[in-house]
């Protein structure tokens, strides 16, 4: 294999790459999401500069993914955190657990999405609405929703899906300090919002070293959402560069 021939492959390893050279379309991507407020100082903790925060605001959300280009269906869940980069307002993308291999890899080596492997899971149970996220065997967050009691305007989902997303990339050189260490923006494309409701909703986060969901612990629900979309993602780019300031 020469020099040309194995730079065509998208990552290791080389003779079966971890995830396909495929930019990912999603067909029938529901979403269960619930905001909630909690402790401003445990945001602050967590959220990495030069995001700031405004309100003591976490979205949990589980997504389970129809089909997607490369993939297949599979499920992920994870918090997201309401922010502003300057005047810009977005979303940071704190943590990510997903049931697909190839999906975690490719997030995290072709962009920077924070994926690491769970049990994620979205059903409907006796007119619930029900997410789930398990680490191995144990129970981290378990969310519920009236299924589809009131209709959502299709516009105000598309908005909420459509924020600028934030995201650290950190990659270490063989030395184990950072060769890479950035702050990434993205956001999705091409959506198609066919369904979206709201209604009663509860959620619970559950105490595990490897999956600290619950060190954002939930004060009070805000509002709830369940959507099904068609949409892709956009680009990745960089939007600041931590080792430029060392």
């Amino acid at each position: 294999m020469n020099r040309a021939e194995l730079l065509q492959h998208p990552t290791t390893p080389l003779s079966a790459p971890a995830f396909a050279p495929a930019v990912a379309r999603f067909t029938d991507r529901e979403y269960l999401t619930i905001v909630y407020r909690t402790d401003p100082e445990a945001l602050r903790a967590v959220v990495p500069e030069p995001l700031t925060i405004d309100e003591p605001l976490v979205r949990f959300e589980v997504m389970k993914m129809g089909d997607a280009t490369s993939f297949g269906p599979y499920v992920e869940a994870g918090q997201v955190i309401p922010v502003r980069l300057g005047e810009e307002r977005g979303e940071y993308l704190h943590a990510m657990h997903l049931d697909s291999f190839a999906a975690t890899a490719a997030g995290r080596e072709a962009s920077a999405y924070p994926k690491v492997m769970g049990r994620p899971e979205l059903r409907v149970d006796s007119g619930a609405l029900i997410g789930t996220l398990d680490s191995g065997g144990e129970r981290v967050a378990t969310a519920t929703m009236g299924y589809k009691h009131h209709s959502r305007d299709p516009a105000e989902a598309e908005a909420d899906l459509t924020q600028p997303t934030f995201m650290v990339k950190i990659v270490p050189g063989y030395d184990q300090r950072p060769r890479i260490a950035e702050l990434i923006r993205t956001r999705i494309t091409d959506i198609t919002v066919k369904q979206a409701y709201t209604g009663p909703a509860r959620l619970q986060l559950f105490e595990h070293a490897l999956a600290p969901l619950a060190d954002l612990p939930v004060r009070g629900i805000v509002s709830a959402s369940h959507i099904l979309t068609d949409l892709a993602l956009g680009g990745a780019e960089v939007v600041h560069d931590y080792l430029e300031d060392s």
